[in-house]
């Protein structure tokens, strides 16, 4: 039996998701885990192009970590079925624990920094925006749909990890920060 990746099924703009709901494309759902599957794919660009091994394993987990939230999105709450993975505190913990590791190295920041200094720099940047955006829409389903906390949690927890990734990406590839400084 072959798998055709095309069914022409969301031709009239209609979409199905787990438990065989069928939503518009519009739909906050389907952005919230679209938005997620975009932020997935800007990770693999970050773990295609950095070179430490203990970095590209997180970054294997962060994405085994979204396709949990975006699995979990892309169900119907009340007629899904099916056995679903999970996020756990511990997936947080780790992300903190990263985050740490980062701090205890880079220079202490004394303002905001423009995004960029390094292509793989800008990488990061771009990830953490499409991390918030992931974030806000998770949210604004929240706000009418049972979404479990630990999504927005992990979401807002990996935004932080991308931008000290940045900066560990400054040090490490010598770049320079560049400190916002408003004009008043």
């Amino acid at each position: 039996m072959s798998f055709k990746i095309y069914t022409k099924t969301g031709d009239k703009g209609l979409t199905s998701i787990i438990g065989g709901t069928r939503l518009p494309k519009h739909h906050i759902r389907i952005e919230a885990y679209g938005t997620v599957d975009e932020l997935n794919s800007h990770i693999g660009l970050l773990r295609d192009v950095i070179e430490k091994d203990s970095t590209q394993e997180l970054l294997i987990s962060i994405q085994d970590r979204l396709f949990t939230i975006g699995s979990q999105l892309a169900a119907d709450p009340e007629k899904n079925k099916m056995q679903l993975p999970n996020l756990f505190e511990e997936d947080v913990e780790l992300l903190e624990k990263a985050i740490d590791e980062i701090d205890a190295v880079v220079p202490e920041m004394k303002s905001f920094v423009l995004p960029g200094g390094h292509v793989y720099i800008s990488y990061c940047h771009i990830a953490r925006c499409v991390c918030r955006r992931a974030e806000r829409a998770v949210l604004r389903l929240a706000e009418n749909e049972k979404v479990e906390e630990i999504n927005a949690k992990y979401l807002n927890r990996l935004s932080d990890y991308l931008f000290m990734l940045s900066r560990w990406l400054m040090l490490e590839l010598k770049a320079s920060e560049i400190a916002w400084k408003p004009k008043l």
